[in-house]
């Protein structure tokens, strides 16, 4: 019999407690978040759930903020551009800035912690060469030679945590007391904070789950004199820094620290940036030293018989889940928002935690419940986007959050979570712990490689920009594709040129020296040959946008020869070209009608003699295939998500396998509906992913097929 309890958390409240009650037992749900650190009802704690416990590491205490102002929280700021028209240059360095955030701190050796660059020359000036002036704000620099430009590396104090900062002005808080960010490594709040902790555990006995939100170091988010959003990286280093922990990164890697492996030319190693030794040692150092922290933390939780449970987000940088640090810590659970596919396979694949929690949208809140609002349709949405990748990778539970208050106003939302719940339980039950068939092994190839892995094309978490939604739909659609997937960088193929006999395609996806592309990665020899060889032997290559693209010898696009196109760039516009028939019967585009949603696309592209094109507009190739040896490579110039362009991608894979044959494997002709197979558990499922019903056959494992009608949305689960 299928469950009808369990695997679902919900919001509460002081002033919902009978609500409370009545939702647990419509919803099924076993597991409550707390009322916020207040106290909490004994109605609630008679119930037999779960109470979690949100719990902040950084914030939240700012007495003793005040009293240990040498240790806040600091990060690295770089002044605006500045070009110097007389011999003495002034740069003030709070301009767009805002100032209740940030505080200059001039409290540690400026000289030896700040850097001015002349950046027509990359040089550091000597700091001989600059002062600062307390009273002004600004650094003097003197003599300045005319009319280079000139920037100003500096410490910051976080004056006010960034996300309560975000928090306050989205929710137009008024009269808030910022709370300021202090820094869990350094040594008076280290010994402070674990006492801290216990003294949280002491007077919360009845708490099950301690939930840290998260541990000790913000991602990257500015904010100017106007309080708008100004920067924000969600996997940003530069609020991880102090004197404290520069000085014992030096003495680890064995060489001077500069500010400018952080600042990077005011790119502050973003995830589209090539990353520099010096970063990624930088990077391994605060990784291996915030897993050792936190361990501390999560065993003084285990010591006390509760369970330590990971949101990833917020100060969550070093906590970078797939890398080898992470298993020493002993987290029992990870919890993460759930945006789409892509970041619910963000921590629903994490290894060595006993589980994982999607927490879906809407969140009860006013933006979305209010009158005229329609919280069904924003839930509806998330939960058959997320699905897909649920289906792929089970997390093993579900959870909201918010304001229950409003979401009771709503009773259709209501009985659509019901809804949600019970088939949650029911796909749970069905899958979990077995890995579902996977058509063919796919490793998708940039400069960051599982460290990322999920989190490429994403500049804060599930947020659109208009150039990377064409590479992020890659992505996406894969998160829900029935293929083994892998992300390796250009260093695994450095330290292993074999390791490409492991996969049967290669994906590389972006913009031309971007870190999702590789840039000069593609003139190393030892990359480029391997690549080569493993299509040559019969692997296959798919490139998107810009793919293995570079300027070096005669060529921007390293691959020509397996992709069978090139860029324009100017260089070749003496060389005429002739190959511009398109072959539309291709078995790539066999479910489309001859046309592709490329998104963005590609400008300039042009195809090779041997090269067959698929699709071009305005002699601009979109779509074009090619073989090398025993191999097959394609060129799509991009694909935003869609489900259309899903089984584009998916035919893709296929076809420069040479595995055509394979197609009728667990599968659907008609691309709105997907087929999933846990061969192991003799299961497998039908799943419509659109909000109307649909028709189509279905492919068995073994070949056979049968005809069938979905309603809306509708899973059907069968038996082998």
């Amino acid at each position: 019999m299928e469950a009808k309890k369990g695997r679902v958390t919900i919001p509460t409240n002081l002033d919902v407690v009978k609500e409370t009650l009545d939702i647990m037992d419509e919803w099924g749900a076993d597991a409550i978040r707390d009322c916020d650190g207040t106290e909490f009802p004994q109605e609630l704690k008679d119930t037999g759930a779960k109470i979690y416990a949100t719990y902040y590491t950084t914030r939240k205490d700012n007495a003793w903020a005040k009293a240990n102002p040498d240790e806040i929280q600091q990060m690295y700021i770089m002044s605006s551009f500045h070009t110097a028209v007389s011999e003495t240059l002034e740069i003030h360095l709070m301009d767009h800035l805002y100032p209740d955030m940030l505080k200059v701190n001039t409290r540690d050796d400026i000289t030896r912690w700040w850097e001015v660059i002349d950046r027509t020359t990359g040089e550091a000036v000597p700091v001989t060469g600059w002062s600062y002036n307390e009273e002004t704000g600004n650094v003097v620099i003197t003599p300045a030679k005319l009319f280079h430009e000139y920037t100003v590396s500096f410490l910051a104090y976080i004056m006010w945590d960034p996300v309560h900062m975000y928090n306050a002005v989205v929710n137009d808080w008024k009269d808030v007391e910022p709370q300021i960010t202090f820094d869990v490594r350094q040594p008076k709040t280290r010994a402070h904070s674990l006492e801290r902790l216990r003294r949280f555990l002491d007077s919360h006995p009845y708490v099950n789950v301690v939930r840290f939100t998260t541990f000790f170091h913000q991602f990257t988010l500015i904010f100017d004199e106007l309080a708008r959003e100004k920067y924000v990286d969600w996997f940003g280093y530069s609020a991880s820094v102090s004197p404290y922990v520069l000085e014992r990164f030096e003495k680890e890697v064995g060489y001077p620290f500069r500010p400018e492996y952080i600042i990077d030319q005011g790119y502050m190693n973003n995830t589209y940036r090539i990353p520099s030794k010096e970063f990624k040692d930088f990077q391994a150092f605060q990784r291996r030293e915030v897993a050792k922290l936190a361990k501390e933390m999560v065993d003084i939780v285990h010591e006390y018989g509760k369970e330590a449970m990971m949101f990833m987000g917020d100060h969550w940088i070093g906590m970078e889940p797939f890398m080898e640090e992470f298993a020493s810590i002993g987290l029992d659970a990870v919890v993460g928002s759930v945006g789409n596919g892509a970041t619910l396979r963000l921590f629903s694949d994490i290894k060595n935690v006993k589980y994982t929690e999607g927490r879906f949208l809407p969140y009860f809140f006013p933006d979305t419940f209010h009158e005229g609002g329609d919280p069904v349709k924003e839930a509806k949405v998330n939960w058959v986007t997320a699905r897909r990748a649920i289906l792929r990778s089970p997390i093993q539970r579900i959870g909201y959050g918010g304001y229950l208050k409003l979401a009771l106003e709503f009773p259709d939302f209501v009985q659509y979570i019901k809804e949600v719940c019970q088939e949650f339980r029911t796909l749970y039950d069905n899958i979990q712990g077995v890995t579902p068939y996977c058509v063919k092994r796919v490793a998708v190839l940039n400069c960051w490689g599982k460290m990322r892995s999920w989190g490429n094309h994403m500049v804060h978490h599930a947020i659109y920009h208009k150039q990377n939604y064409s590479y992020f739909g890659i992505i996406e659609a894969l998160s829900g594709a029935p293929f083994d997937v892998s992300f390796i960088s250009f260093d695994d193929i450095l330290a292993d040129k074999d390791l490409l006999k492991n996969f049967d395609v290669v994906i590389n996806v972006g913009d031309a020296d971007t870190a999702q592309s590789g840039g000069e990665y593609w003139a190393n020899e030892t990359v480029i040959t391997a690549v080569k060889e493993f299509v040559y032997n019969g692997g296959g290559f798919i490139g998107v946008g810009e793919p293995a693209a570079h300027q070096w010898q005669g060529k921007y696009f390293q691959l020509d020869d397996v992709l069978g196109v090139e860029e324009e760039r100017g260089f070749n516009l003496n060389t005429d070209k002739y190959n511009w028939e398109e072959h539309k019967d291709h078995f790539i585009l066999a479910d489309t009608d001859g046309t592709v949603d490329f998104g963005e696309g590609k400008k300039n592209i042009f195809a090779l003699p041997e090269t067959t094109i698929l699709i071009q507009k305005d002699q601009e190739v979109q779509m074009a295939v090619k073989t090398f040896g025993k191999g097959r490579g394609v060129y799509i110039s991009g694909l935003p998500y869609s489900f259309k362009n899903s089984r584009v991608l998916y035919r893709a894979v296929l076809w420069s396998a040479s595995a055509e044959e394979e197609l009728n494997c667990w599968y659907s002709t008609n691309y709105n509906v997907e087929v999933h197979a846990y061969v192991k558990n003799g299961k497998y499922c039908v799943v419509n992913n659109t909000y109307e019903p649909q028709d189509t056959v279905i492919y068995r494992g073994d070949g056979s097929s049968f005809e069938l009608h979905v309603e809306a949305n509708e899973i059907k689960w069968y038996q082998i």
